[in-house]
């Protein structure tokens, strides 16, 4: 008997309460994240601007930092109760089979005009219970959603969406989980139907094929429905920056503005493609508050995680997570105990078995998230330093601070909120570094 059968011969007992374990795991979740968002709300309500920023950020621009930061969490506790309270309901009541019971009447009256080959498919049901799944998590996302741009944002001065453009964003959303999701789905599903218990590895590499395919058509497929890119006029940060691309052998093969102010007036800047061929994308926002030094400095340091080969190291690590994960799941596939504790007693759908395996996994991922953020401020650290090196110390800093007054983003954090949270240091930690490193390498030169 293999390891993953006798894994699998030990989570299937009878006497396991999996969903009084769910249940624990998901209000341990939602006890835990609290209790982290109350210990950053009581460092918001700070006073006193940190040492290191007192005259780079002025008491006014601190205030209403503080202020939009307290409101977010507020908002961040409102939303964790309304999504624990929508998770404990699904798991107390059963809603998953009533849902799947749904679909399969969906099933049944198209399944007549479906070719002979889909009319007793297990698949095509599936795609049906996502489709009324989906539908049921858009609407209840909806209040929440207006909330976070036409109340919070919008009252401090982020908001640039209409009504309009906001429901035809999410008309848009769903549309695109239907065209491009359910092929995804149904892929996923045949393939395990095909190898049976020994998917593992054919469905993990037709996931890396997935966002293979899906980092090389975004740009042109996707992003244009949503936002608009035009390419960078020619001028003095155009240069600037196709100089800094040369001379850091950075393959950049096109240089984008994004419209982002029509959506909000945050500024951020990204770049993405394939190994050989990227894109660079700025936010118009962020060209019309930085100077081109500063705008420049942002992506030595975007660059910086291209010539560390941060990003692949990520990518590898977490195509090694998701064939953890596929690994583990194998051994709840057949888990009979696992479905008759949420209602499904004379079937056992893969799509069904995943979803109520994710939530048993979130523990797990949870510890992968908080190592894969300590890394990832790892290679922040280590990106700054690559853009130090390049000359770009002062701009950098200069960059960060202005990025930080515009997005009103707070520059201090609880230590144990943003070891589970933040994916990048605090301004404060940032900034100390820049500068250690400025003067090491000045030390050098000398």
């Amino acid at each position: 008997m293999s390891f993953i059968e006798q894994f699998a011969s030990l989570v299937d007992q009878p006497s396991i309460p999996w969903k009084k374990i769910i249940l624990g795991f998901t209000t341990f979740q939602f006890a835990f994240e609290t209790y982290l968002t109350y210990r950053q709300y009581k460092v918001l309500q700070k006073k006193e601007i940190h040492p290191s920023l007192k005259g780079s950020i002025d008491e006014e621009t601190f205030t209403k930092t503080q202020s939009y930061s307290r409101a977010k969490a507020r908002f961040s506790i409102f939303t964790g109760i309304y999504s624990f309270a929508q998770n404990y309901f699904f798991i107390q009541y059963d809603i998953l089979p009533k849902l799947w019971s749904i679909g399969k009447s969906i099933y049944g009256s198209i399944a007549p005009i479906l070719p002979a080959a889909l009319q007793s498919s297990t698949i095509v049901h599936s795609l049906c219970f996502l489709s009324v799944f989906s539908l049921l998590s858009t609407v209840l996302s909806l209040p929440l959603s207006y909330y976070q741009n036409f109340v919070l944002e919008e009252e401090f001065g982020f908001n640039k969406l209409t009504v309009k453009l906001w429901a035809v964003d999410t008309v848009k959303s769903l549309v695109f989980t239907f065209l491009l999701g359910f092929p995804v789905l149904a892929g996923f599903l045949k393939i395990i139907d095909y190898f049976g218990d020994s998917f593992i590895f054919y469905v993990w590499l037709f996931m890396m094929a997935v966002q293979i395919i899906a980092i090389a058509i975004y740009p042109t497929l996707i992003q244009p429905f949503f936002n608009k890119l035009t390419p960078l006029e020619e001028g003095e940060l155009k240069t600037s920056i196709e100089n800094l691309a040369s001379d850091n052998k950075f393959p950049l093969t096109k240089l984008y503005v994004i419209d982002g102010s029509k959506r909000s007036a945050h500024s951020n800047a990204y770049f993405y493609g394939l190994p050989w061929s990227k894109q660079i994308v700025i936010y118009d926002t962020l060209i019309q508050t930085s100077t081109t030094l500063e705008t420049t400095a942002v992506l030595a340091h975007e660059i910086g995680h291209w010539a560390l080969s941060h990003t692949t190291k990520t990518l590898l690590i977490a195509q090694l997570h998701v064939l953890s994960i596929f690994t583990l799941f194998s051994g709840f596939i057949h888990n009979k105990s696992l479905f008759q504790s949420f209602g499904f007693f004379n079937e056992t759908p893969v799509l069904i078995g995943f979803l109520l395996f994710s939530d048993i996994l979130q523990p797990l991922d949870n510890i992968m998230t908080f190592f894969m953020n300590l890394l990832s401020r790892k290679h922040e650290y280590e990106a700054d330093e690559y853009a130090v090196k390049l000359g770009y110390a002062q701009s950098l800093s200069k960059a960060l601070i202005s990025l930080n007054v515009k997005n009103l983003s707070s520059p201090d954090a609880d230590w144990l909120y943003s070891s589970y949270h933040h994916s990048h240091p605090i301004l404060p930690e940032r900034l100390d570094a820049i500068n250690n490193k400025a003067k090491h390498y000045d030390a050098k030169q000398k």
